[in-house]
């Protein structure tokens, strides 16, 4: 339909390297591994990018992209949308081949953080205009605050809330020990993970995902040429962002148990793709997990789950590996990691294998299959910023006759 991205353009190659503390690994050598990855997976060669996004919270010019990878003289554009960047980098590059503009191009995210002094999110980044009022707080602070109102409004106990959102990190726990790519790969326990050290009440420390080095890449082209480089491609069905105000802090009225921005991106991406039934049209989602309670709020604000219901389907295993909605089939930024200019486009690395049935080429040996059956539609999701003011992204790809 007219201002739809919907089946105009197709990936045909992914790559994405091991997360983690990448102390073997320069940028550099992050971004190479990732690109070259993805042409090898599409069958091109670098001469055959038209132009490239580059998705990254650090770095200034796209330079960070084509000197590693020698695509000098081409157009590459740098992308930053806090949490959202990835998934921006890939959107701007879905919309030039979409415009007719380009036939193939590249988008990347990357970020690396352990070797620079960087061991969390920060203070949010800029405060944004003269006038903008900003609050002093932590990001473990602000997400904290979902969970105490969501636990307030729903008539959790502190037991019951606890025990929900761990149940959120023992999931992907579970799911990361499977994948030789997670920065955590090791299973852990419901007793160890309710009785972790506290870091903003009710959160504790499994219940807060890791800051990781790590790069993601994809090659985008029409539905046409796709059909000439592989049996199996992958169509965007939806692209959508939404910018919330920055209002949460300073606004009695907000509700502080869902993320507007979330509502608004997906509604917008479900009507983009044509679903009506969120729960039981998409077949599995990679959402933005930074904190537990994120990942259980998402859930409503996506109509995977009834608005103040989500903590049965996350104790029923709804959104397990082998439940109705896997969520985090990767284990999520939890255990993947975070490297916030990468996660966006790792998200949807991971629709693209389960997709095409080759989510198990990245299993742990020795563990049960990670690759679900018969998925037709996978979702992305990620909060940029803090739930009173973020930038949210929500995408969806899916097969090409779905």
């Amino acid at each position: 339909m007219p201002g739809s991205i919907k089946d105009r353009v197709a990936i045909v190659g992914m790559g994405c390297t091991k997360f983690g503390e990448r102390w073997d690994a320069s940028a550099a050598d992050l971004i190479v591994d990732a690109a070259y990855q993805a042409y090898e997976d599409a069958g091109i060669e670098p001469k055959d990018i038209q132009a490239a996004w580059l998705g990254t919270a650090t770095g200034s010019t796209g330079m960070v992209l084509s000197e590693p990878l020698r695509l000098q003289y081409i157009p590459i554009t740098r992308v930053e949308n806090a949490c959202a960047t990835a998934s921006d980098a890939f959107r701007n590059a879905c919309y030039s081949v979409a415009a007719g503009i380009y036939d193939i191009v590249l988008a990347l995210g990357i970020d690396k953080f352990k070797d620079s002094g960087i061991s969390g999110l920060g203070d949010g980044g800029s405060p944004g205009p003269s006038h903008a009022m900003v609050a002093e707080s932590t990001p473990p602070r602000q997400f904290a605050m979902l969970a105490t109102t969501y636990f307030s409004r729903y008539g959790l106990s502190f037991e019951e809330g606890k025990h929900m959102i761990g149940r959120i990190s023992w999931k992907s726990h579970q799911n990361g020990m499977r994948n030789k790519n997670a920065h955590f790969q090791r299973e852990v326990n419901m007793e160890t993970i309710l009785n972790a050290p506290m870091v903003s009440w009710p959160l504790g420390l499994f219940d807060c995902c890791g800051v990781s080095d790590g790069a993601a890449a994809a090659i985008i082209t029409t539905p046409e040429i796709a059909k000439g480089m592989r049996k199996d491609p992958i169509h965007v069905k939806a692209l959508q962002i939404a910018m919330a105000p920055r209002d949460g802090n300073f606004n009695t009225k907000y509700d502080f148990t869902h993320v507007e921005a979330t509502v608004r991106a997906g509604e917008a991406a479900y009507k983009e793709a044509g679903i009506t039934n969120p729960r039981e049209e998409i077949s599995m989602a990679e959402v933005h997990d930074c904190f537990s309670i994120t990942e259980a709020v998402t859930m409503e604000d996506l109509r995977f789950s009834p608005k103040g219901k989500v903590q049965e389907d996350i104790e029923s295993g709804f959104f397990d590996l082998d439940g109705k909605l896997p969520v985090q089939l990767d284990g999520g930024l939890k255990c993947f990691g975070h490297p916030i200019g990468a996660s966006g486009l790792r998200m949807i690395y991971e629709m693209y294998l389960q997709l095409q049935g080759r989510a198990d080429e990245l299993l742990n040996p020795g563990f049960p299959s990670r690759q679900i059956g018969n998925p037709k539609l996978g979702l992305t999701h990620n909060l940029g910023g803090s739930p009173d003011g973020c930038a949210i992204f929500v995408g969806i790809v899916g097969l090409p006759e779905v």
